[in-house]
This record gives structure tokens, sequence and C-alpha cells, in this order.
């Protein structure tokens, strides 16, 4: 465990923690993952010294990007589990969530990196259980929703609106001739597992 992780960090360094996080979520989603460290470094206003105290290779900002996305979807998924509403009041919500905090997932199903680390699969793991038995029908549909088509304009609208057809879809009475079987948690885990490890 890193002391990152074992003490609380001063409220500076949770702040440019924090900065270099975004910065380098909105430099992965726009270079790559081979985006310079001191790309990120810039964007996030810190010294590049800064960013190897936090993060002292690429693979663990990546990690850390990761680790940050999979809890911002564990949040909603969790909210939308213990919601008191209808179950698509609740599905809605947490599509709704996806699509509002995009930016900040940087994950395998929108391209990012395939982490296979005991806490990382905890973590979809924990996903999967909060979205119950169609999580991976669900977790695709988010994926689908958060990244944005290159030429198509209003994102935000055209996302909800898409979602909003899915919710429809999945009126009672409206789910029964779906082509196939959904995929499992199972499924999504052999994807990864067969992945290129970085």
């Amino acid at each position: 465990m890193s002391a990152e992780r074992r003490r609380p960090l001063r409220s500076d360094a949770a702040a440019n923690r924090d900065r270099l996080l975004a910065a380098a979520a909105a430099a992965v989603k726009r270079d790559g993952e081979k985006v310079p460290m001191a790309t990120v470094a810039a964007e996030a206003r810190v010294g590049v010294g800064t960013l190897y105290r936090h993060y002292p290779t690429r693979e663990a900002l990546l990690s850390a990007l990761e680790t940050k996305s999979y809890e911002l979807v564990l949040s909603a998924a969790r909210r939308a589990a213990e919601s008191p509403g209808p179950a698509l009041t609740a599905l809605q919500d947490f599509l709704d969530h996806t699509i509002r905090r995009r930016d900040e997932l940087i994950l395998p199903l929108h391209g990012g990196p395939v982490t296979m680390d005991p806490h990382t699969v905890a973590l979809r793991d924990a996903i999967s259980q909060a979205l119950d038995l169609t999580s991976g029908d669900i977790i695709i549909m988010g994926a689908l929703l958060a990244h944005p088509l290159p030429h198509a304009p209003n994102w935000d609208q055209t996302a909800r609106r898409a979602a909003r057809i899915y919710l429809i879809g999945l009126a009672p009475g409206r789910a029964s001739d779906l082509p196939g079987a959904g995929l499992t948690r199972a499924d999504l885990e052999a994807g990864f597992s067969a992945a290129p490890s970085r």
C-alpha cells in the first residue's frame, strides 16, 4: 500500500493530486496513454517533480485514473441500487451520472488501460453486484453513452435520448425478444484478461 493511501494528504497535496488526475484524464482522452508526463504536469499547473511524487511511473498514474473511474461508477451504481424509487428510474439516474462524469472515466471499455490487480478486480466485482443480474448489459450501455461519437453534436442530449430509448425498451413486456444472452461480468473479465498487459 502506498504512503498516499496510508495517511491522509495535506490539503495542498490533495488539491495537487486532484488537479493531476483531472489533467491526466483530459490528456489521456485527447492524446492517449503515451501522453508525455511533462504535459500532464503542465496542464495540472504543477511541477514535474510534484507529478512524480504522487505517481512515480506512468503505470501508477494510469492505475490511479482507472481506480478513480471505477470508484465513480461504483458510487453511482450503489446510489442506484439503494434508490427507493422504481428500478427504471434508478437505472436512468445511473446512466445520467455516467454521461455527466464521462470526461473523468478512463476505463477499459472506453479504450483505457486494463488492470488485473486484486483491488481493481474487486472494484469491478462490487460494481457488478450493485448493478445486479443485468450488469453486463448496463455496463456496456453506460460505456457506450459515456463515449461521445466524434461528429455528433450536443452529446449530452444525444446520449440522454439514447438512454431513454434504452430504458423504454426495458419496460415490462418489451425485453422478451432480445437477441442472444447479455454479457456477464465473467465475459467482461475474460476479455480484460485476454488484453495485452501494460
